[in-house]
C-alpha cells in the first residue's frame, strides 16, 4: 500500500492542479473585480495635458454621472477602444474624463490631434501616481463614476461597443435617472 502512494500522491496534487489550471483558463481576464467599486473615487489634482497651468481634480466632476478613461499613447489596446469613446463623446450621454497615463506630454496631445479627443478634459499623470491610486494595473481602464464621485463599475481593457450598450450606458442612465 505504501508502495502505490508513492505514486498516488504526485499523481493527485497534479491533476489536482491540472483542475485550477483549467478553471483559470476559462475565467475572462476582463471581469477582475476592483476593491475600488462602491467606494469614493479617489482625489486627485492634476495638470491638464494641453495645460500644465490649467489643473483638473475630481472634485470638479461632483454632481454629474462621469466616465475615468485611463489611456496612453503607447498603449495599442487603447488606439482599438479610441473610436468606440469618440462615437460616445458625440452622442453627448456621459461625459468622458482622460487620464494620460505614464506618458509624454508631447506624444498624448500629439496622438489626441491624430485620432481625435474625445475627452472634456485629459489629466496628465506622468509618473503613474493617480493611475496607482485607481488600481490601475494596465491601460486601457474605464470607470463609471456616480454624481456623489463614487466609483460604480470598473472595465478593464478597450471598451467595445457591446460593453457601451449592454453595461456602461445603462448603468449611467439608471444613475442619471
Amino acid at each position: 500500500m505504501v508502495r502505490y502512494l508513492r505514486y498516488l500522491l504526485p499523481l493527485a496534487v497534479f491533476l489536482l492542479l491540472a483542475a485550477f489550471l483549467w478553471r483559470g483558463l476559462a475565467l475572462n481576464p476582463h471581469d477582475v473585480p476592483s476593491p475600488l467599486v462602491n467606494k469614493p473615487a479617489p482625489q486627485f489634482d492634476l495638470p491638464l495635458l494641453a495645460d500644465p497651468n490649467v489643473h483638473v481634480k475630481r472634485d470638479d466632476m461632483l454632481g454629474q454621472v462621469w466616465l475615468l478613461n485611463v489611456w496612453a499613447s503607447w498603449c495599442v489596446s487603447c488606439r482599438q477602444e479610441h473610436p468606440v469613446l469618440m462615437r460616445l463623446a458625440r452622442q453627448n450621454i456621459v461625459p468622458i474624463f482622460g487620464l494620460n497615463y505614464k506618458d509624454t506630454r508631447e506624444e498624448g496631445i500629439n496622438w489626441l490631434n491624430d485620432f481625435g479627443d474625445p475627452y472634456v478634459a485629459s489629466g496628465f499623470d506622468a509618473n503613474g501616481r493617480v493611475g496607482v491610486d485607481y488600481g490601475v494595473y494596465g491601460v486601457p481602464e474605464t470607470y463609471v463614476i456616480d454624481k456623489q464621485g463614487v466609483i460604480r463599475y470598473k472595465h478593464t481593457g478597450p471598451v467595445s461597443d457591446e460593453a457601451l450598450m449592454t453595461t456602461i450606458v445603462p448603468l449611467v442612465k439608471e444613475l442619471n435617472g
